[in-house]
């Protein structure tokens, strides 16, 4: 056992993991208070934090047991916050509390399918590390933080069918919990790649705060 004051890992690609966790809480206040708009701007943040934490990590030197501690730190980091805050987000879209038995069923569909690819890819990550040092190029399912674009979207494309949009939300839940376990290759953004997206999170904010 390492002797340390305080267990984990603090080294900045971490910190970068638990500022998105702390977006994530502050995107589920905003989301009970009914500022929606606040909201969809922190689970973009936290996906923004998870888009770089990988690059941020590999910049530094770590040990065998920080990597393996990051990639379970950044799993369950991302099912809180592309799984619980996205769901309580669509929970809070329905207003009439005798619907909202909709918003739960579909956000659990949601944090499960998104826990069980998180268990999956922790397996197989911690198995393809083992045997090589080559980075990752795709991902088998679309990875959780795929929610993070899912959120603003739909909310984009309900506000167009005001009366249906927790509906409307509850949908993309569903497809996104499909594509969360679905065994398709998805490509993992690199470098220019990582601006696009970057690019996409930004427009789909311009979006929401215009509509």
């Amino acid at each position: 056992m390492e002797k340390k004051r305080f267990v984990g890992f603090y080294n900045p690609s971490v910190v970068l993991t638990y500022l998105g966790l702390a977006s994530a809480f502050i995107a589920m206040y905003y989301s009970s208070e009914g500022n929606y708009k606040a909201g969809i701007f922190f689970v973009l943040l936290s996906g923004c934090c998870d888009m770089l934490d990988g690059t941020i990590a590999r910049m530094f030197q770590r040990s065998d047991h920080a990597k393996k501690f990051g990639i379970q730190i950044d799993s369950l980091c991302d099912i809180c916050c592309f799984g619980f805050s996205p769901a309580f987000f669509g929970i809070m879209l329905f207003e009439n509390a005798e619907n909202r038995w909709i918003g739960f069923l579909c956000g659990f569909c949601l944090v499960l399918c998104g826990l069980i690819r998180l268990a999956y890819f922790n397996v197989m990550e911690e198995e393809r590390q083992a045997t090589t040092s080559e980075r990752r190029k795709s991902f088998q399912g679309m990875p959780i933080s795929g929610s993070a674009i899912m959120v603003p979207v739909a909310f984009i494309i309900g506000t167009f069918v005001p009366d249906y949009r927790p509906l409307v939300y509850c949908g993309f839940e569903l497809l996104a919990a499909f594509l969360f376990i679905f065994n398709l290759p998805w490509p993992k953004p690199h470098g220019k790649q990582l601006i696009v997206m970057a690019a996409i999170g930004l427009a789909l904010f311009i979006g929401v705060m215009l509509v």
